[in-house]
């Protein structure tokens, strides 16, 4: 199977009617007309094998996080997904993966609406490379740099699953099966929080996805709009969602174990944002129309710094250092 085989076989769809995409694979170039008085909003993100996904991943998983990451990033934006472009370096093109691969990205696109217009193919390092493209109102996107002293913290969903998840997998926890079942599918097929991103639109007042670990990422919102936060580390603590199953099977996981899993795991691309407390109402009509639940984490301060509280307001010791490719 040649090259352009292996995209007319696999990824080539007629473009949906209505949408923003009037021209998809098969040209130079895709065309879209986003709609008047929008803003393009445009994320990449590249998933590397055995950087970012092992080997033996489920193909179809794989299809799914490759492009739920991106929808993440709009997510995090209040942006609708509109299109994304595909770029895939491959080993060999095994037709059974491809199959399997190209239906749980085009599964997740489709329960989006958000068309695959074009890309790349190539023989090398399995690595996927997506770019996607969604609109927002004028001056309605969610930024990192709106946060004020004084507002709450907010995150969607649970946290540090994956994290658990990737321990357990690399042999530096243990995970009963099935707790590791439901922490891996959290690793592996991560949920985009693509309504709840629109629906906080003009309520919160900063966001982002958070990918890297929460610490690290709330570092972004708190160097952005210069302030400073205190995290109640007993409601981060609550929002690991094995745990909760752990303590009904009498299983008990150490509060170091948990505490690293849920203020420095990556990979949960949950919504971290910021709202003024008399939006606490809103936020939660948000989240509840959306069907997605929200915690209160923490509370932005004026003073620059983070702090992190047990829930006396007790210091909580300890370095909890977020994912960086780099360091």
């Amino acid at each position: 199977m040649g090259e352009f085989d292996l995209i007319a076989r696999h990824f080539t769809r007629p473009v949906p009617p209505g949408g923003a995409a009037v021209l998809g694979v098969g040209d130079d170039c895709a065309l879209l007309a986003p709609r008047p008085g929008m803003h393009l909003a445009v994320s990449s993100d590249m998933l590397v094998e055995g950087r970012h996904f092992f080997p033996d991943v489920d193909p179809e998983a794989l299809g799914h996080k490759a492009l739920a990451v991106n929808l993440s990033d709009l997510a995090a934006c209040g942006a609708r997904p509109l299109a994304f472009t595909l770029a895939l370096a491959l080993p060999q093109a095994d037709d059974a993966w491809l199959a399997a691969f190209a239906r749980g990205l085009l599964r997740l696109a489709d329960a989006h609406g958000c068309a695959l217009v074009g890309g790349d193919t190539t023989r090398g390092p399995l690595n996927i490379c997506i770019t996607v493209l969604g609109e927002v109102p004028a001056g309605q996107a969610l930024l990192r740099s709106g946060a004020r002293a004084d507002e709450d913290i907010w995150v969607s969903g649970s946290l540090g699953d994956a994290r658990a998840a990737l321990c357990a997998l690399q042999g530096q926890a243990a995970l009963p099966p099935q707790l590791l079942q439901a922490a891996r599918q959290r690793l592996e097929r991560p949920t985009p929080r693509v309504a709840l991103g629109q629906a906080l639109r003009g309520i919160a007042s900063s966001a982002l996805d958070v990918s890297d670990g929460l610490l690290g990422d709330l570092g972004h919102i708190l160097r952005a709009s210069g302030v400073g936060a205190c995290i109640d580390t007993s409601r981060t603590i609550e929002l690991i969602a094995i745990g909760a199953q752990a303590a009904s099977a009498g299983t008990h996981f150490d509060p170091e174990f948990l505490h690293q899993c849920t203020l420095a795991g990556g990979d949960d691309y949950e919504l971290l944002f910021t709202a003024p407390a008399a939006a606490r109402a809103a936020v939660q009509a948000a989240a509840q129309g959306c069907g997605t639940p929200v915690a209160r984490i923490g509370r932005t301060e004026a003073q620059p710094g983070l702090r992190l509280v047990d829930g006396q307001g007790r210091a909580v010791p300890g370095r909890f250092a977020s994912f960086d490719h780099f360091a």
